[in-house]
């Protein structure tokens, strides 16, 4: 049993991809939520990935294109270009609202006392 190799693909103590969270990372916190809110704005699903959903951005893009799609399909030439791509413009709304809210939500509970952040941002508000 002394000479048994390694998995293949085993990760050793330390390495870049071991899941270990160092202290510093931790106490570095979420973005700000206006932050946030403006790459939901310019990027849409990236919202969602700098608040670490990935799956939940992926499904936003998706549903983004997909409803875009289905709607420009199902309308006629002379409809607006909003009105041609109604149901992608919705789902963007909805990314934008929902990355803006998460984002929020993570900064409000990474600042309460005794939260993740500990006594950052413990004073009086």
């Amino acid at each position: 049993m002394k000479n048994r190799k390694p998995r293949v693909g085993a990760l050793k103590p330390g390495s870049p991809s071991d899941s270990t969270v160092t202290p510093a990372r931790a106490a570095k916190g979420p973005l700000h939520p206006y932050l946030v809110l403006a790459i939901a704005i310019l990027l849409p699903g990236v919202g969602q990935v700098v608040n670490n959903t990935p799956q939940r951005g992926f499904l936003m893009v998706f549903s983004i294109l997909s409803l875009g799609w289905i709607s420009y399909h199902l309308t006629g030439p002379d409809h607006s270009f909003a009105g041609r791509y109604a149901g992608g413009i919705l789902i963007y709304a909805i990314s934008v609202l929902d990355a803006y809210r998460w984002g929020r939500y993570r900064w409000e509970l990474f600042r309460r006392p005794g939260g993740p952040g500990g006594d950052i941002g413990a004073g009086p508000r």
